[in-house]
């Protein structure tokens, strides 16, 4: 009996541990760190690896969106979703789709996922709630919505790179600059510092008129906001 209940025990560890992994308060060990640099034009910008299904994303998603619109720089999501995760593959991919009508959708689509992620438990109910939000759009959504795989190689693509820059935890959220000196990222640990972080950032930059925060680059999936 207490060899089948240190079992249950060692189980339970097992099974809860990714979370604890996605839940993770240690920094990133940075190995490539070329992608963690601003879209073109930009001085400052936010760059978030994140997950559909993580319930911190959920959490930090709308001090994102509200730094993004306070500081008026661009905001870079990348897809990294967890494998444990049920339906986040599926979401981004979704996700996607949506970009491919207008990359503001897209973004709606992503925020509206996070603010509803609760009453998403599978994939059945990820496809039932995608298919509610295009009919609000007045588009139809697809009953193949990734008929060649492209769409699931651009999510790929970003997990590889977030792979490649060391990222084991979600959402990993970095403030980054054009700097070519010193260190021209910091990583956002306690998402309660990103507004002094950010601050930080613009001073060090001189960059006081965000002129170019608008600016979107293209390659991979990179979704910009605001």
């Amino acid at each position: 009996m207490k060899r089948i209940f240190s079992l249950l025990l060692l189980v339970a560890f097992v099974a809860a541990a990714p979370f604890v992994r996605a839940q993770s308060t240690q920094h990133t060990q940075v190995h490539d760190a070329a992608p963690l640099k601003p879209p073109a034009g930009a001085r400052v910008a936010i760059v978030e690896f994140g997950d559909m299904e993580c319930p911190m994303c959920s959490e930090v998603n709308p001090l994102l969106m509200s730094a993004a619109a306070k500081y008026r720089i661009p905001w870079v999501r990348y897809d990294f979703p967890l494998p444990f995760h049920i339906w986040s593959f599926q979401a981004a991919v979704d996700a996607r789709w949506f970009d491919t009508k207008s990359k503001q959708l897209g973004d709606d689509f992503r925020n509206a996922v996070f603010a509803n992620q609760r009453s998403i438990e599978t994939t059945q109910e990820l496809r039932a709630f995608a298919d509610k939000f295009a009919q609000q759009h007045g588009i139809g959504f697809p009953f193949v919505v990734d008929p060649q795989g492209k769409l699931a190689a651009e999510v790929k693509a970003d997990y590889a790179l977030g792979q490649r820059i060391g990222i084991e935890h979600t959402p990993t959220i970095w403030v980054v600059t054009n700097q070519t000196t010193g260190v021209p990222y910091v990583e956002a640990i306690n998402p309660d510092n990103l507004y002094q972080i950010i601050d930080e950032a613009i001073a060090e930059t001189g960059n006081e008129s965000h002129s170019s925060a608008h600016t979107a680059s293209h390659a991979h999936h990179h979704t910009v906001s605001p």
